[in-house]
């Protein structure tokens, strides 16, 4: 049995649910960022308080990032799972 460490992140609950239908571009850049968060948690950055938080200046809870020209995405930041939950995406007004 192999025991995974380290951060990662996922789609929550699932791709499908998500990200489908999504076009490429939005979708590959999604998930760049995601792989930054990662980079970042893994340097020791508090990953809980990048962004935009339920209550301005506080870290934790669901975290809204920039996604492209005008497009957002939330992440919710799991330190004791060394998780990175994607929730939603909003993709640019330009690919609705």
């Amino acid at each position: 049995m192999t025991v995974e460490s380290g951060w990662r992140w996922e789609y929550e609950p699932n791709f499908e649910h998500v990200a489908k239908g999504l076009p490429d571009r939005v979708v590959a850049e999604v998930e760049r960022l995601a792989g930054q968060l990662i980079d970042l948690a893994e340097m020791g950055i508090d990953v809980t308080d990048i962004g935009e938080g339920p209550r301005p200046g506080v870290a934790g809870g669901v975290r809204r990032l920039p996604l492209l020209e005008d497009g957002f995405m939330l992440a919710l930041p799991l330190p004791r799972l060394q998780l990175i939950a994607i929730t939603y995406i909003c993709p640019p007004f330009a690919d609705l």
